[in-house]
Order: structure tokens, then sequence, then C-alpha cells
């Protein structure tokens, strides 16, 4: 049984290549950067070798910084182990049809080692370990992903040349909610929409966004494996038809000046046969689990923020009155707050505010899901809401840096027994990565501010 009507089974796709109708098959994994990596196969090659028995590629893929480059400190790879190979392992369940691509199909991965043992460091498998928790407690999660980005007239090739800088946004004004705005690019959005719903995510909608240029693309929840699994395609498959459009998308938390691109994460568990831990129908109210569960989340929010967000500019979106949290509190539809309580009985979910468009969504996913069960298992009580302005109080804040984020992260209690002494280790080295890659740069604005005048 498929995920939903529009992904195909083992056979759709075996008939379709043995048509002619498919030709190639996409076997990727999403990476610490939450981008897909892996190979296009030829169809006969794939039916043939790899569907009876996976692929493989270099374990560096989980060593590397943004530019591929690979760097010292990861347990799993390094020149001393000789870069050898994980095993690609297909998850069926994920066959999807690409139809943006000519003749194409696409099957996402989990990873393993050559003697089958799950890479626990895979964003995958992280947030496959905090399911398989939740389940032993008697819990499901779903949760939804809002990704913002934004969309500018000039191509990938031509923002590289111009050092991204200069560019042209597609939309010169605040386009938040404009119908006017979002027909500027509609042709744009609208192939989006469709190739995902033909890819198998159940879509919402579009809309305009404050920054200039800057919209979102809404899915409905599933899953959080499921919506971990669409995010990632859907990163992929908008910059890919930009491209066919002679544009560029970039998913920045931060590109500007201006308002930075979020990516708010909605979450709620469910019973195994359907029923609503987090709402008492005869109280028409929250449950004490459900408030344990944001209280969990909350009192590692500070601990997880390296999940959330990953980069050094992830840091530039938290600023006061602009709509990214700066302050750990929660609201009732408060979006001020770090967390935003929205919804009653089945709808009745988080909402965090943290994450930006730069996020892997395993990996904060994961993060969620781990705080919220530590508040349910330690039975936290969760504390008074934010009633006004959150950026106005003296709560405790977002860590602000992705220095002070990694010192949170590297020396929790709870994320270690959460993740895992080797995952804690991974992800702390690819803070360090990225602290020194920065600390090594010389920026344009230090060049400004320092070539004539200092």
């Amino acid at each position: 049984m498929t995920r939903n009507d529009r992904h195909l089974s083992v056979e759709e796709l075996t008939t379709r290549i043995e048509a002619g109708e498919l030709d190639t098959v996409v076997v990727a994994f999403t990476d610490m950067q939450g981008r897909l990596q892996g190979k296009r196969l030829h169809g006969r090659y794939f039916l043939d070798e790899v569907l009876g028995h996976g692929t493989e590629g270099c374990n560096y893929l989980l060593g590397v910084d943004v530019d591929m480059n690979t760097v010292p400190g990861y347990a799993i790879t390094s020149w001393e182990r000789g870069y050898g190979d994980m095993e690609f392992v297909l998850d069926l369940d994920t066959v999807r049809l690409l139809p943006h691509l000519p003749a194409t199909a696409m099957v996402q991965c989990d990873l393993a080692w050559p003697d089958g043992r799950p890479v626990v460091e895979s964003p995958r498998q992280i947030l496959r370990k905090q399911v398989e928790r939740a389940a032993e407690l008697g819990y499901v999660a779903v949760a939804g992903t809002e990704l913002e980005f934004m969309v500018f007239d000039d191509t990938y090739e031509r923002a590289h040349d111009l050092g991204y800088t200069g560019l042209t946004p597609s939309n010169q004004y605040n386009v938040d909610y404009s119908i006017l705005g979002t027909s500027r690019i509609e042709p744009l959005l609208r192939d989006i929409r469709n190739t995902m719903y033909a890819a198998g995510a159940n879509v919402e909608g579009a809309k305009g966004e404050c920054n200039l240029g800057q919209h979102e693309i809404g899915f409905l929840y599933d899953d959080v494996v499921v919506t971990a699994d669409n995010h990632a395609v859907y990163k992929t498959v908008a910059k890919e038809i930009a491209v066919q459009h002679g544009k560029s998308i970039t998913f920045m938390a931060k590109f500007d000046e201006r308002e930075g691109s979020s990516c708010h994460i909605h979450l709620s568990l469910r019973g195994p046969d359907g029923s609503i831990p987090f709402w008492d129908d005869e109280k028409d109210a929250r449950t004490p689990l459900y408030d344990s569960f944001v209280a969990g989340v909350l009192e590692t929010m500070a601990d997880f923020t390296l999940l959330y967000a990953p980069n050094i500019n992830s840091y530039k979106r938290f600023a006061d009155a602009s709509f990214a949290p700066t302050t750990i509190a929660w609201g009732e539809d408060n979006r001020t707050c770090a967390v935003r309580l929205v919804g009653r009985g089945p709808a009745a979910r988080m909402e965090n505010r943290v994450p930006g468009g730069d996020v892997n969504p395993y990996l904060a996913l994961a993060a969620m899901m781990a705080g919220g069960l530590y508040g349910v298992e330690n039975e936290l009580e969760l504390g008074a809401p934010v009633e006004g302005n959150a950026y106005a109080t003296d709560l405790p804040k977002v860590p602000q840096t992705l220095a002070q984020a990694r010192e949170a992260f590297a020396s929790s209690k709870v994320v270690r027994a959460a993740l895992g002494d080797e995952v804690v280790a991974h992800y702390t080295n690819m803070a360090d990565v990225e602290l020194e890659a920065f600390r090594s740069a010389v920026t344009d604005w230090e060049r400004r501010r320092g070539f004539e005048r200092l």
C-alpha cells in the first residue's frame, strides 16, 4: 500500500520502466544540511541491480561542509579511515514521480553501514529514533512545515556572477496575502504546487510574504517522517522549477536586512487509534499531556536550538518585532512567542516559530519530539502564557549565535540522553566547522567599513 494514490508501488514503477514511460530513477538521501544527495540511475539498471540490493555512496557525504569540502573531526569518516562506503537502503514507501523532469521517478533512502548497522548520524535515522520512542509511549507524531522562500528574476548563474548582490526580486513591494502580488509569479508558483501534488505531497496553497519576492507554499500535515521526506523533496523541486523559469529561489533564513524566511513547524500527537491525546473533549480544553509536551519543548529550546538554527546566518533572523522569535515563551495564538498554540480538538497543535527556511526538517522534528517527550516523561508543568508582546518581557531568550547554541547542545544531558553520544559529537563538530569557516572569512561589511576609513 502506497502513502497515497499519487505515490507508485514497486509494481507500478516496474511496469512504467518496462513500458518505457520511465527511464531514470533518482536514488537520494537527505544530508546534514538538509539537501538531497544521491544518484540518477537508468531504469533498467535500477530494476536489475538496485531494487533488490540497494546501492552505495561515499561516507564523506555525512562529513562535509556546505561546499562539499572534506573537513576533520567526524568519527565516521576521514582520510585515516579511507573514506569507505555507506549503503543506500531504499524506502519503497517513498517512490514518487518527478513530473517536472522527463521520465523520472525518485526513491528516498535510509543509510546503513556495509554490515547492515544503521548510520545513526543520518538525519532520517535521528528522526526515526524519536518516532520509535513515541511509539513506545503509545503515540504517533504528525506535523506540517510552513517553508518561506524568496524568488529572484536572476538565474542562479547570474546571481553567482553578481556575488549574490544587486539581484532583482520578483516583487518590488510587500505582497503579504496579496493576490495581485502572487499573480506576478503565479506561473512559477503554480508549477511548484502542481508538481509537488503529482509527486505525492498534499498541497494547500500559496501566499505572498513580507520581504520583496518572498512567498510560501503550504502543505497538509502528515506523519512526521512523511512530512520531512516531502519537505526535502520540495526544496529541491522548487529550485529545479525556478531554473526552468529562468529564476532563482533562496531558502536562506536571512537574505537581507528585511524580513527573514521562516519554517514554522506544527506538531501534535495522535494515539494509534487516531485519538487526540492533546485535547479533552469533555472539558473542551488542553490535556495535561499536551501541556507537559509543550513544557518539554520550551525547557529544551536552547539545548536544541542548534538543530532549529544550524547555520551562522540562521541567527540573523532572531530580531525584535520581526515575527521571528527571540523569547523562549508560549502563548495562545501569539506570534511574538517561540511557541504558539493554535487550534482546538483534532486541530490542537503547537507551532514552533524558531526554525528558519534553512532548517533540516528531520533534525528539527526530532528535536521537537525529543523535547516534548522529555516533558511528558517527566510530567513537566507548563508555565503561564505570554498574553502581550513577548519581545518586551524579561523571559529567557533563544541563543543569539551559533556559538551559544553549540555550547548549549554539546553540554545538554537531555540532548545526549535523547540522541546519543555519536549524534551529539557529530553535530557539535558540524557547528565547529561552520564557526571556524566564518571566523576565517572576511565579509563585504568589513571591507566597506574598513577599506578606506580605518
